[in-house]
C-alpha cells in the first residue's frame, strides 16, 4: 500500500499527548520486534518544538513514529495476504 508520509509540521501532530505516544511506542515495540527494530529506551519526550511533542529516540517528531508504524502495519497486511 502506498501512502504519503505525514510531514513533521502536519497540524494533526499537535494532538498527540504523552499517554498516546506511549501507546504508539508499545505498538512499535510489538510490530518492530520481528524486523529487528528495537528502541527499548524510546519514550514520549518532554521536549516540545513549535507546539509538537517530540519522541525521545533521537528527538524525532511524532510524525516519524506514525510513519514508521504505517510502514510496519502495511508489512503485516501484506504478509497476511501472502499466507
Amino acid at each position: 500500500m502506498t501512502r504519503e508520509p505525514i510531514a513533521p509540521d502536519d497540524p494533526r501532530m499537535r494532538n498527540f499527548a504523552a499517554p498516546h505516544i506511549t501507546g504508539l511506542l508499545g505498538e512499535l515495540h510489538r510490530r518492530g520486534l520481528p524486523y529487528g527494530l528495537l528502541w527499548g529506551s524510546a519514550s514520549a519526550g518532554e521536549t516540545i518544538l513549535d507546539g509538537r511533542l517530540l519522541v525521545d529516540f533521537g528527538n524525532a517528531p511524532v510524525s516519524t513514529l506514525v510513519n514508521l508504524l504505517h510502514l510496519l502495519r502495511d508489512l503485516d497486511r501484506e504478509a497476511a495476504w501472502e499466507r
